[in-house]
């Protein structure tokens, strides 16, 4: 196969791949829209609040991509800009599946796979930490609604989420240990290790990882609170961020697929916000617009950097 034969079937490939992300993204846009009146969302929002939770946007952005440079590193050299292009590729893949658990295999796709088993181990490791600070959150978010809300099975699911944290924290922790299993299975051989280059995290490092999960998490969480308020809906911060955290924590563990998960996202945000307010438009407009502002703004840019995708070697 000639090179021109390549340029133009890498091409097609990419065209297809990013007229079928933009194509769902506009579909799940415009059925998310089609459940509020924009002429009240603008007529009464007060957009303070709006622009305030838009400007967080790029730190919301820029801590996730740091954190994914600081993964791969180990693996492969990479520069700021690539990591961002990864990373917003594997946002708009995300749309197509299953709880966004292709974001990070996308992420791998557009990199030069040099080290391809440290890559899968390391990408696990990011998958991990954003797990956990859900996790850590939730329980946050558990004993706030514990406290409010008694009752022997809102106990039951508190102390099993503090039982698997736990587990989650050891296994975290003791990550270098279990991926070199991961990079020494079988059909990761044929790719071309470059052992020179890899470098193993120290605990301290994997803590810093953690810790960028737990910030981009404070992040959205106060998206979300600002965007309630830009609707609003008026509520004590600290009850606020508790059933933030229990709303994506639940979000966390509901399977979902984004073509549905919206539909998932208005209905978990009725069942824990309703308590504060009858506005139910307020937070169902709220919650689109975190979904806008957070994954499909992203994503869009993302769908289309898969035209320079090389399929074709």
């Amino acid at each position: 196969m000639n090179k021109t034969t390549k340029i133009r079937i890498n091409y097609t490939i990419g065209v297809i791949v990013t007229s079928l992300l933009l194509w769902v993204i506009y579909t799940q846009v415009k059925g998310q829209l089609s459940q509020v009146s924009i002429s009240t969302v603008l007529r009464d929002g007060d957009l303070t609040y709006f622009f305030i939770a838009l400007l967080l946007l790029p730190l919301n952005l820029t801590i996730e991509i740091y954190k994914w440079k600081l993964l791969v590193a180990s693996a492969q050299p990479i520069s700021f800009g690539v990591a961002v292009r990864s990373f917003l590729a594997g946002l708009s893949l995300s749309l197509l599946t299953p709880n966004r658990i292709g974001e990070y295999p996308g992420r791998i796709l557009f990199l030069q796979q040099k080290n391809t088993p440290r890559l899968i181990s390391v990408t696990l490791l990011g998958m991990y930490s954003q797990l956990l600070s859900l996790l850590i959150f939730g329980i946050v978010g558990l004993m706030f609604y514990y406290s409010i809300y008694p009752g022997y099975w809102q106990k039951v699911v508190l102390i099993i989420a503090l039982i698997v944290s736990l587990l989650a924290v050891i296994v975290f922790l003791n990550f270098e240990k279990w991926s070199r299993y991961i990079e020494r299975i079988s059909f990761l051989k044929k790719f071309k290790t470059y052992s020179r280059m890899l470098k193993r995290f120290s605990t301290r490092q994997q803590l810093v990882i953690l810790g960028l999960s737990l910030l981009r998490f404070v992040v959205y969480a106060s998206q979300y609170l600002l965007l309630m308020l830009w609707m609003h809906i008026e509520m004590d911060w600290i009850a606020g961020f508790g059933m933030a955290c229990m709303f994506f924590f639940s979000m966390a563990i509901v399977p979902s697929i984004a073509l549905a998960e919206m539909g998932i996202r208005g209905q978990l945000s009725l069942l824990f916000f309703q308590h504060f307010t009858t506005n139910k438009i307020g937070i169902l407009v709220a919650t689109i617009v975190l979904w806008v502002i957070n994954l499909i703004l992203p994503a869009i840019a993302g769908s289309i950097l898969w035209i320079k995708l090389r399929w074709i070697k």
